[in-house]
């Protein structure tokens, strides 16, 4: 009986339990169509649905991978702030909650600062991660968009900055909305240092990041089918007693309302900044971006000429009938 117990049972149910097992994310769903899709075929379509052209949420390392120059790039120190000074807890307690999330992100908050090249010439960059606590806005959220300005000022390079937040954060309360003052004072100075702020819209972009450094860029860019706006649908809905337009807060109705300058598809992103920071920079003319553009750019191109000589036609609007349509 104890060979039986020790050998033969266990080896039985070790053998039971070696099941190969397919891992649950081979494939993604697209939230428009229903459509399976092989989820390498979206990382190197740099995660947009190759037949609807929905633009599904990126991490920032594959961001910046596929926006710098050989997808290098050099990370920049955020200074620490303090951790849940207001003591907070709701379910779980606020530091639970960002053990969590740095743990899943890998970042210690939702702001990530980086420097590379874009064609050669050095700029600065910080993204917003939607995975961190929905992107929201904190007082380290605040210090990684300033020091992303203060890096970009210091070096004398374009600051480009990439939003996806659902708002303010509510575990720090007042110290949260703080954040908006500061960071608007931090574009001001850069502004005064002669240097442009691209700012690019994401899917989504509410609340006091919206009413905020969201909105006061030089150039404002969205990507097709974000959701942009403050107040979210519903409520706004029941304020005026009324039903909104379709496809309202989608970047493509705030585009032909003049609330964004151009809706540029993801993999047009680069040649497109990097066009527009060169005329804004008075920078030589680049081989590699006239290369990649049908048309030529050059300084004394307009700058939505130039949008539209990067992104290779002249239909910036994408059909009424998919919003995230390419």
């Amino acid at each position: 009986m104890n060979w039986i117990d020790n050998f033969v049972r266990p080896k039985i149910r070790s053998f039971l339990s070696n099941k190969r097992e397919t891992p649950e994310n081979l494939w993604v769903k697209d939230p428009e169509s229903g459509e399976m899709v092989f989820y390498r075929d979206l990382e190197a379509n740099q995660w947009v649905v190759p037949n609807s052209g929905y633009h599904m949420k990126i991490k920032p390392a594959d961001r910046l991978a596929t926006f710098l120059d050989e997808g290098k790039y050099d990370l920049v120190p955020v200074p620490a702030v303090p951790v849940d000074p207001l003591k907070f807890r709701d379910q779980k307690r606020y530091t639970d909650r960002l053990r969590e999330s740095r743990a899943k992100t890998g970042y210690d908050d939702s702001v990530i600062v980086a420097t590379g090249k874009l064609y050669e010439r050095p700029v600065t960059i910080a993204i917003q991660d939607f995975d961190f606590m929905g992107g929201s806005l904190g007082m380290a959220a605040g210090q990684g968009i300033i020091t992303g300005l203060e890096t970009a000022a210091r070096l004398k390079t374009p600051f480009v900055l990439f939003v996806s937040s659902g708002g303010a954060r509510m575990q720090e309360g007042v110290l949260s909305l703080m954040q908006m003052p500061r960071t608007t004072v931090a574009v001001l100075r850069l502004r005064e240092a002669g240097l442009p702020f691209f700012v690019v819209l994401t899917n989504p972009t509410t609340g006091g990041v919206t009413a905020s450094y969201a909105m006061i860029g030089d150039v404002h860019l969205a990507e097709p089918g974000a959701l942009i706006g403050f107040a979210g649908q519903r409520v706004i809905e029941q304020t005026i007693r009324e039903k909104l337009p379709k496809g309202f807060q989608r970047s493509e109705y705030l585009y032909s309302h003049g609330m964004v300058d151009m809706v540029v598809h993801r993999h047009n992103l680069r040649s497109t900044i990097g066009s527009l920071a060169a005329i804004l920079t008075n920078a030589p003319p680049n081989e590699a971006i006239t290369a990649f553009s049908p048309k030529a750019i050059t300084a004394q191109t307009s700058m939505r000429d130039a949008a539209v000589a990067a992104e290779g036609d002249d239909d910036i609007d994408p059909p009424a009938a998919a919003a995230h349509a390419e």
